[in-house]
């Protein structure tokens, strides 16, 4: 496969049987063939999508003393903000060339879960960034939700397999910015190849190069995306959970030529996570002689501590 698939999430919407499937089995070959596909018809209008990126590149502006002011001790990146070269990729002990901030759930129903969150860090200087923030986080949590459904089916379960799950799960909207190259990079890029932890990733400013994907014939190809597009893949979770029937695939963000070191680079994915006790054990119709089980038993919340370990988030 030498580009990503594109699918329409309306398809998935409509009232027609034979068009619903057709999304279903278009979204899940997709994910099973590459990991990747770009979706339009999603819930974000283009006025918030252009107030979302005006708010975090004022943010991304701000001093970085009083950035640094939003980097709270203790919460392991998963608030707030994360300063540049924090984070690197499972084995490499060089940073990414980024700086990111984290919006969480936003629980309304369940004071449990909201005692096991840590609360989002609100940024006293931009309100409508925050503002911002929380609706496009609902806006892409609401898309997420008819993806997943939609490979429910595709997996032969119940259409609403994951939305109890999903329901007040530990999800991450990540503005990212990727500053200006200001020297040569020693080894160095803006986000070295990695695959995602979580269920899916619904990614955001994927319309320029930057971003690639390795194929199953271990090329890279570049992942591009529509104005109006997000593009999504599926992570780690889902990739056990279905016995590596749908993929997990190896992405990266590469340094632009340096003609275009100037320039700053935005994007934002949102990470689909699901309630820390989700049993991601292998599913069991997805077992067989030629598909031996490939994964150790394991809790959503389990496996997410062990990965914020391996980036340099948390400490053992």
């Amino acid at each position: 496969m030498s580009e990503i698939p594109s699918v329409d999430l309306n398809d998935f919407l409509t009232d027609d049987p034979v068009e619903k499937q057709a999304f279903v089995n278009a979204i899940g070959s997709s994910f099973e063939e590459i990991g990747f596909v770009a979706l339009s018809g999603h819930f974000l209008e283009d006025e918030l999508v252009d107030q979302l990126y005006e708010q975090i590149q004022s943010f991304f502006d701000l001093p970085l003393e009083t950035k640094k002011s939003y980097e709270i001790e203790g919460l392991s990146g998963q608030r707030g903000y994360v300063s540049f070269g924090k984070e690197s990729a499972k084995g490499r002990n060089v940073g990414d060339l980024k700086e990111f901030f984290h919006f969480g759930q936003y629980v309304e129903d369940d004071p449990i879960r909201a005692k096991e969150y840590p609360l989002n860090v609100l940024v006293k200087e931009l309100p409508e960034f925050n503002a911002v923030g929380k609706e496009v986080y609902q806006k892409l949590e609401l898309t997420a939700k008819f993806v997943l459904r939609a490979l429910a089916l595709y997996l032969k379960l119940e259409e609403t397999y994951f939305d109890d799950f999903i329901h007040n799960g530990n999800s991450i909207l990540r503005p990212i910015h990727y500053p200006p190259i200001t020297e040569a990079p020693d080894d160095a890029v803006r986000a070295a190849a990695h695959c995602d932890i979580n269920l899916i990733t619904l990614l955001m400013g994927a319309h320029g190069r930057g971003l690639q994907v390795q194929n199953m014939q271990g090329d890279w190809i570049d992942a591009i995306a529509a104005p109006d597009q997000l593009m999504i893949n599926v992570g780690d979770m889902l990739s056990r959970h279905t016995n590596n029937k749908l993929k997990s695939t190896i992405h990266r963000v590469v340094n632009p030529p340096q003609a275009e070191w100037g320039n700053s680079r935005y994007s934002v994915p949102f990470f689909m996570h699901p309630i820390s006790e989700m049993s991601l054990n292998v599913l069991e119709q997805w077992i067989d002689a030629d598909h031996p089980k490939g994964f150790e038993d394991i809790t959503a919340g389990e496996f997410l501590e062990e990965r914020l370990i391996e980036l340099g988030l948390k400490k053992k």
